[in-house]
């Protein structure tokens, strides 16, 4: 598949119908994808340890959805720890270095599409597990997207998450500064909340929560790490 076009294979299960959000998300993430690709891990040893704690959770009888994954570097270290695992993101940029990357090192069980978090897969209940790192505060509507994601679950399957709880910033942060560089055309739309609001919408889209840990090694960590599952 040519890196600069991106199809929607039948097998993939996934709404190839985009809508004006979608392209709007799409072009942001599109105009930044190679500085955000170049752009280098603020807190590698926190990384680790979430990479650690999620292949400790997958196995390789499991079929696997990440959503708003980006440019894959996180989907090519956790794929060989599934059957299969395909890996999502709205941006085609996005997406096209993520092709990219598994070209020059690929990994059997991985695949990239281009989809949204916010648009309905077309087949549901075919995963053991959703992935979704740094994506929920990304979303156009929170609850909305945890619903699709459940939805994709299987009875018993999890979903695992890493989220930055922009509530729990300077307020400057998330009623000034973020608003001004939207504007500005330098920030996507962001939900503000806090873990326990994230828990809730769970809780509220009927997933049971497993376990919510902080794995950041350099000052206050926002990024809160959730597991929940989809009752059997």
């Amino acid at each position: 598949m040519p890196l600069s076009t991106v199809t929607r294979p039948a097998d993939t299960g996934l709404s190839p119908e985009p809508n004006a959000t979608d392209t709007r998300k799409a072009r942001f993430w599109d105009r930044i994808a190679r500085k955000y690709a170049a752009d280098p891990i603020a807190d590698m040893a926190g990384y680790e340890a979430t990479l650690r704690r999620v292949q400790g959770l997958l196995t390789m009888e499991q079929e696997v959805l990440e959503i708003g994954c980006g440019t894959g570097s996180t989907a090519l270290r956790l794929a060989p720890f599934t059957e299969r695992l395909l890996a999502t993101d709205v941006s085609s940029e996005m997406i096209a270095i993520a092709r990219e990357k598994l070209a020059a090192q690929p990994v059997p069980q991985l695949s990239f599409a281009v989809a949204d978090a916010d648009v309905p897969m077309a087949h549901p209940g075919g995963y053991d597990a959703v992935l979704a790192f740094n994506l929920l505060h990304l979303v156009t509507d929170l609850d909305h997207a945890l619903a699709l994601a459940t939805r994709a679950l299987r009875p018993g399957g999890l979903l695992i998450s890493k989220t930055a709880c922009i509530s729990e910033m300077n307020p400057l942060i998330p009623y000034l500064a973020l608003p001004l560089m939207r504007a500005m055309g330098k920030a996507p739309h962001v939900l503000c909340f806090d873990a326990g609001a994230l828990q809730a919408a769970m809780v509220r889209r009927g997933l049971e929560i497993v376990a919510v840990e902080r794995h950041g090694t350099k000052g206050k960590d926002i990024r809160v790490f959730i597991v929940a599952r989809k009752p059997g």
